[in-house]
């Protein structure tokens, strides 16, 4: 019996290397809890919280210029992930600070924000230098034109035309891969995009389209989309590196949002004021993926 004994005693211990080498380290023992976020517990003894966001971008980030506040689906996720994470009294001090595409990733390194929720596209490069959790909504890339400009469909039609979008944003690479012969004018808002397109001076303005319908909504008549979506883009919660607690606490906190409906009542207040049908929210393998 001696031999069978030893073959099942060698076979658990190639089961268990398995599973070490499969999982990776796992918890010191079954109690051992995960150690809490530093900046949820220092946040909380503030009282306040910083979050970026855009200040020009209609149904996302619109800062009212009569009274100051800040409206849109990027500030009411923010709003409930301070809730869930930091608790109602941080929630009830939420001070907002404009974060245009370029300054997003300096704004948290510099600590002069403490969440980025500002169409913030995940990409490797930027978690490079930040973390994010999420995504908590999927868009995608597309044109803006004049309604009276029959000429551009489609992306291939803007081969030599003068193109808006801003600096530092996917939207800028993106457009030199999908249009290499465009011609790029990168500037720092996409409101002076939507400016520039009206008055003529481009010919056209690519974001991404949950961006541009804002802009579509905001002037009925005075422009449309051109052709389809051509990319993928997961916008993320930007956190300052080295704190990964936090960086799961706002995963968890999106996820329950998700589940109990207040992501969907977000997005009905919002974005949802255009008559779009309501998404679903971004799925358990896209969250997954971006890990």
């Amino acid at each position: 019996m001696r031999p069978r004994r030893v073959r099942y005693l060698t076979l658990v211990g190639a089961l268990v290397a398995t599973a070490i080498v499969t999982v990776g380290p796992g918890p010191a023992s079954a109690d051992e809890k995960p150690r809490p976020s530093p900046t949820v517990t220092e946040i909380r003894a503030r009282g306040e919280i910083v979050v970026g966001t855009k200040f020009d971008q209609p149904l996302f980030g619109l800062r009212d210029a009569t009274t100051g506040e800040v409206d849109g689906f990027d500030v009411e996720i923010a709003r409930l992930v301070v809730r869930e994470v930091f608790g109602r009294r941080v929630a009830r001090n939420i001070r907002f600070v404009e974060t245009p595409s370029r300054t997003r990733e300096d704004a948290l390194t510099s600590g002069a924000a403490d969440l980025v929720v500002a169409t913030y596209t995940i990409t490797p490069e930027r978690e490079a230098v930040i973390d994010f959790a999420g995504p908590y909504y999927i868009s995608g890339q597309a044109i803006l034109t004049r309604k009276a400009d029959t000429m551009i469909r489609d992306a291939a039609d803007l081969g030599g035309r003068p193109v808006c979008t801003v600096a530092g944003s996917t939207s800028a690479t993106n457009l030199t891969a999908v249009a290499p012969t465009a011609v790029p004018v990168l500037v720092d808002t996409y409101s002076e995009c939507v400016a520039r397109l009206r008055a003529g001076s481009v010919d056209a303005v690519t974001t991404d389209e949950a961006i541009l319908l804002g802009y579509l909504a905001a002037e009925p008549g005075a422009f449309r989309l051109a052709g389809s979506p051509f990319t993928t883009e997961p916008y993320g919660i930007g956190i300052a590196p080295g704190d990964p607690a936090l960086v799961r606490e706002v995963g968890a906190a999106l996820r329950t949002a998700f589940r109990d409906g207040s992501w969907t009542r977000a997005w009905k207040r919002t974005i949802g004021r255009t008559g779009a049908p309501v998404p679903e929210p971004p799925s358990a393998t896209s969250r997954q993926a971006r890990r």
